[in-house]
């Protein structure tokens, strides 16, 4: 017998499914804005040289301040400011002829920098001056947050197997808001570092613990929907991010103020219920089949009552030993599952890498930085629906491929468009985002749906730890600039195309029930 088949009497999508929902899109919503909030916390301000070491009382005391950057601040050959360089002495001759070219002794910045808060007010950047030959330090506060989540992936993918959806969410709850709400509280670049590494260890467990209980309690039919309708919490989260970050431009008011939600995720989380695949894959009987009589009783489905029976629900898993517990090696031991864990792994990688890459750069394109969070924010919604479209018409790994394979052209044609074309290069941009968006959506659906109930979780953990090493590796990826403007579109054109091809050796999964146990992989094949 099939769980299918027991969500079939019960009603697969009714109350009960729409509460489970409703609470994950709750504790969702503070994801997205964590994971981007070092577009903002760690934007680089407009900056210069201090240069009050240069006032010698005399004639730089009577400058204006255009006039004293003017004699003190080297021009760079695109005509702007340089903001790491400063002339070793005021060359008061550029008062005169400011065309003429000087060779005077240039030097680093000699005691700090002085920023423009007309944007922010404190970042990061600002507070402990992680520009120029620090700007690698910068980057890798989003590295370190991501290497958190990576690993946070396979420990709750693994505890989430072994000890229960429910607690784990709860685990993740309360732990990542401490930790984000300690980061705010930062005295030092190391000490913020830290704690941004353990926040994005625990807040991880709301992204694949909540994916996986939707989709567990949720029928054939509408699995398709609870995947998009959770995709679609992030996206509301993003485009919310985007207006609170406008109102809020200090750092450390930013982070206390996405993270708030979660009281309420862990107010409503009584509610959650525990899976009862899970339950009964791990011959938990008796809980199982309290979870499902509250099912059958907010579905208006009390008539079906009395076919829960243990008997019935005992007879669900029986080819493989109940109680057993499994761990990573299980996605490795038999040959269907390495080759499951491998085409997955890579996909994750690169459609993380692609939808990151594309995220986090959201300057140079000649809008403010909300404004491109927001559009980009924006473009998923459409994006996200098509999917749902697609997903019914042509399956999964169509869209999946079609989508990846259509964001690797977006990033090919921003390559070569010229630069000075901003607003065909904004245009271009955001289209990738929604497809990069799309694949992703299709993505966590797509896998949670290829994995047993069995090792579900710890499928789900191991890709999540794939997908934040792609993450993890986006921000490195953009650093690539500096050896050629255009390299880092190259490098994630090139992961996408990858990604696309390696998809293509997934099986389908439309309209088929989930497998239960390793043995239903092995036996598909």
């Amino acid at each position: 017998m099939k769980f299918e088949n027991v969500l079939a009497d019960i009603n697969g999508f009714g109350r009960f499914q729409i509460m489970i929902i409703v609470i994950s899109f709750i504790g969702r919503f503070t994801l997205p804005c964590h994971f981007m909030l070092n577009n903002f916390i760690a934007a680089v301000p407009s900056h210069h040289c201090d240069i009050s070491s240069l006032d010698d009382g005399g004639i730089f005391m009577n400058l204006s301040q255009t006039e004293r950057l003017l004699v003190t601040i080297p021009v760079q050959q695109d005509g702007t400011p340089s903001s790491c360089q400063m002339f070793q002495e005021p060359q008061y001759h550029l008062l005169v002829n400011t065309s003429h070219i000087t060779d005077a002794h240039t030097v680093p910045c000699q005691n700090g920098w002085v920023y423009d808060n007309t944007t922010f007010k404190s970042t990061l950047t600002s507070e402990w001056d992680l520009v120029c030959d620090r700007r690698g330090k910068n980057k890798a506060t989003a590295t370190i947050f991501f290497v958190g989540v990576m690993f946070g992936a396979m420990a709750f993918g693994s505890l989430s197997d072994r000890y229960g959806r429910r607690i784990m969410l709860l685990v993740s709850y309360v732990s990542g808001m401490v930790f984000a709400v300690a980061s705010a509280f930062s005295t030092s670049y190391v000490m913020f570092t830290v704690l941004r590494f353990l926040t994005g260890f625990c807040i991880t467990g709301i992204v694949i613990v909540s994916a996986v209980l939707s989709v567990e309690w949720v029928d054939i039919e509408h699995r398709k929907i609870a995947g998009v309708i959770d995709s679609l919490s992030w996206t509301f989260g993003n485009i919310v991010f985007s207006l609170i970050a406008y109102f809020v431009n200090d750092w450390r008011r930013l982070i206390i103020s996405v993270t708030l939600p979660l009281i309420l995720a862990i107010f409503t989380w009584r509610w959650m219920p525990e899976s009862a695949r899970w339950l009964i894959a791990n011959g938990k009987l008796e809980q199982a089949q309290m979870y499902l009589k509250k099912c059958a009783n907010m579905n208006r489905r009390e008539e079906s009552i009395h076919t829960l029976k243990i008997e019935t629900l005992s007879t669900i898993v029986t080819t493989e030993k109940r109680d057993q517990t499994y761990s990573y090696l299980d996605l490795i031991r038999t040959p269907e599952m390495r080759k499951l864990a491998l085409r997955t792994g890579i996909s994750w990688f690169c459609v993380a890498t692609t939808f990151y890459g594309i995220s986090f750069k959201i300057t140079g394109f000649g809008l403010n930085i909300y404004l491109t969070q927001f559009t980009y924010a924006l473009i998923e919604l459409p994006a996200k629906l098509a999917v749902l479209c697609l997903l019914e018409k042509i399956g999964r790994r169509r869209t999946m491929v079609g989508t990846l394979l259509l964001a690797a052209i977006c990033l090919g044609i921003n390559i070569v468009i010229p630069k000075e074309m901003s607003v065909a290069t904004t245009v271009v941009a955001i289209i990738g985002k929604g497809f990069s968006s799309a694949s992703f959506t299709t993505l966590v659906l797509y896998s949670s749906e290829l994995y047993p109930t069995v090792v579900r979780q710890n499928g789900m953990g191991y890709n999540s730890f794939m997908a934040r090493f792609g993450v993890a590796v986006a921000p490195m990826i953009l650093l690539l600039d500096d050896v050629w403007t255009e390299l880092p579109q190259v490098v994630l054109c090139f992961v996408a195309v990858l990604g696309g091809i390696v998809a293509r050796t997934l099986s389908e999964t439309r309209n088929r029930c989930l497998p239960e146990t390793i043995e239903d992989i092995e036996q598909k094949q």
